[in-house]
């Protein structure tokens, strides 16, 4: 969402929350030069519908979720947008698999705030294999490749199940894929937010929230739902990166990384101070003698930087482990009397003098692993409706 970003998605449960939630920045970046891209993954079979002329909707909701779609291309084309996909389709399908429509979960309100229904169709959002639903968000990502991906919370903004379970398939993509993930803020809050200005685009916001007729009723520059008191069309749009759990290093806190070199110097002088000790010892086995030491060593020791170069995904922590290995060998060496058998100059201890270092080098100049393939992400069975725990 600055100069940079050339390319962004954004990924809605129903028609009317691409303009209800982000219709001004939608805008915006489309006025800025953007490729905007909008999926949304279902037609809103069961919104309520506000019109007394288009009450006849209520009866049949495939022709309110065809409505509905009509609603969307209209209020897409004044915001600007020329990409849209709805989510199962052709363009917005995991590879090998056949097209699917999927449904509106429908939701009630309950003491809690909203809910799912106790039965939920097997075709709707809710009831779809988590997976299923990532790996479709997911087709799309590996398509376009954004340099964004927005969509809502963890709570849907306000609860209802199928912004919940986008949600939870948004974040599974972009986490499995390595796309920065922002989320739709509902208030303000304290540094790292990005705010987008309504101001300069509400004609086009209004106007786009001005087709989706079936679900909103425009009055000036404030807006109201079948549900809720009237909004202005003019506050500011609202976002959080969300970082989720990864294997990036950076990506964790600063106490974390810095617990993690602590560590990794901690675990590098122990291993290297006892090595150190070790290292000459040898087995006579019939005629040969084998210096196991040294070979139990070296194994260990790259042991060590590339299972903490995998763990931490980091070239830091290696270093880190490193510097007490290496640190624990010298001290080790210096602490005793010249002449002494710790690290004596004989095949063993030479190669002990030089090998960890060299060990460590490569384990930090490998290369990073490349993304994880996009067939990680798989079917999660089970998790049905709105339990995404």
């Amino acid at each position: 969402m600055t100069d940079s970003v050339e390319r962004v998605l954004f990924v809605h449960a129903h028609p009317d929350d691409e303009t209800i939630s982000t219709g001004a920045t939608i805008a915006t970046l489309v006025d800025r030069g953007a490729e905007v891209v909008v999926l949304t993954c279902t037609r809103g079979e069961c919104g309520e519908v506000i019109p007394a002329d288009l009450q006849r909707l209520d009866e049949s909701p495939k022709e309110l979720g065809s409505y509905r779609e009509g609603e969307l291309a209209a209020a897409l084309l004044a915001l600007g947008v020329i990409d849209h996909r709805m989510l199962g389709n052709s363009n917005a399908r995991w590879s090998g698999r056949a097209p699917r429509r999927y449904l509106d979960s429908g939701m009630f309100w309950g003491p809690n705030g909203a809910t799912a229904p106790a039965q939920l169709d097997a075709a709707s959002l809710s009831a779809a294999e988590l997976g299923e639903v990532a790996a479709d968000i997911a087709a799309v990502i590996i398509e376009l490749e954004p340099d964004v991906v927005v969509s809502y919370d963890s709570h849907g903004g306000y609860g209802h199940p199928d912004h919940v379970r986008t949600h939870e398939a948004t974040r599974t993509a972009t986490q499995v894929l390595g796309v920065p993930f922002y989320v739709i803020d509902s208030a303000p809050k304290k540094g790292g937010q990005v705010v987008v200005d309504a101001t300069p685009v509400a004609a086009r916001k209004r106007a786009a929230l001005e087709q989706h007729r079936t679900q909103v009723t425009v009055d000036g520059n404030e807006f109201s739902l079948s549900s809720g008191a009237p909004r202005s069309i003019l506050e500011p749009e609202r976002f959080s990166r969300l970082h989720v759990p990864s294997d990036t290093f950076a990506d964790h806190s600063i106490m974390s990384r810095i617990a993690a070199c602590l560590l990794a110097v901690v675990l590098g002088a122990l291993t290297g101070a006892t090595l150190t000790v070790t290292h000459q010892q040898s087995v006579l086995l019939g005629a040969a003698r084998v210096p196991w030491g040294i070979i139990a060593a070296l194994a260990i020791t790259a042991t060590l930087f590339v299972g903490l170069r995998i763990v931490f995904g980091s070239r830091v922590v290696v270093a880190c482990a490193a510097v007490g290995l290496l640190g624990a060998t010298v001290w080790l060496v210096l602490a005793t009397a010249v002449g002494s058998e710790v690290v004596p100059a004989n095949p063993a201890g030479v190669t002990w003098a030089i090998a960890p270092a060299v060990l460590a080098g490569i384990a930090i100049a490998w290369p990073a692993g490349r993304r994880a393939p996009k067939d990680k992400i798989e079917a999660v069975t089970g998790a049905k409706g709105p339990d995404l725990k």
